[in-house]
């Protein structure tokens, strides 16, 4: 037990690890919000473009949310990180992770906004235009905040699983929470700071699932 407390739990290594950890939780943080936002977002505004039908713009849709669903989360923040410079385009570790995830995040976002949407009844539709109720007031008022409902606790917890991924980011040396403790270990050659990582992990990502399964209860029983 004493070799493991002092390879794994050193409290003098974790202490001294304790200022850059913390500054790469915060990046951590950053990141998870920016993936939230651009996710979110661009799940939405896909779904919606869905709507009216138009086949080129369904496919090319269809087309983005097969290909961010199904290429691993590493492959996709390597190719944005060292291809895109070969196009002059060149992007922070910062950008390149929550492009990266923001981009998976918004495959899974707008099928699952897309599924809500066609799950209310086409009555609906019809009883708003009878009451005068315009393609976008009916879209606006009426079948939106009935399918972000639906959808929420459905994209909440994709959102856990997506931004969870942030860690990736230690592959283009994004200096995060994982990446700091990497690097202090590389320092002190004992993996204590990992322990200290993976403890921040938790104080993030646990408060988000109590809140996923929250919101689930809430919107279930509306």
């Amino acid at each position: 037990m004493e070799e493991l407390a002092a390879n794994y739990f050193n409290l003098t290594i974790i202490a001294g690890a304790l200022p850059s950890v913390l500054r790469g939780f915060l990046v951590t943080v950053e990141v998870a919000l920016a993936v939230i936002v651009i996710g979110v977002g661009l799940g939405l505004g896909l779904a919606l473009l869905r709507l009216p039908g138009w086949k080129l713009v369904h496919g090319l849709i269809t087309a983005w949310i097969e290909l961010f669903r199904t290429l691993p989360q590493l492959v996709i923040l390597i190719f944005l990180y060292f291809a895109l410079p070969y196009a002059g385009i060149r992007l922070s570790p910062f950008a390149a992770t929550a492009l990266a995830l923001g981009a998976v995040l918004s495959a899974f976002a707008a099928e699952i906004f897309t599924a809500a949407i066609m799950a209310l009844p086409k009555g609906q539709w019809e009883a708003a235009q009878s009451l005068g109720f315009g393609p976008i007031r009916t879209l606006w008022y009426i079948i939106l905040p009935q399918s972000v409902r639906l959808a929420t606790p459905l994209v909440t917890n994709r959102i856990i699983a997506v931004t969870k991924g942030s860690a990736l980011g230690v592959a283009v040396s994004l200096d995060d929470t994982l990446g700091a403790a990497q690097s202090y270990m590389s320092i002190t050659a004992n993996p204590s700071p990992l322990m200290l990582a993976a403890a921040l992990y938790l104080v993030f990502f646990i408060p988000l699932v109590a809140l996923s399964r929250l919101i689930e209860r809430r919107m279930t029983l509306k």
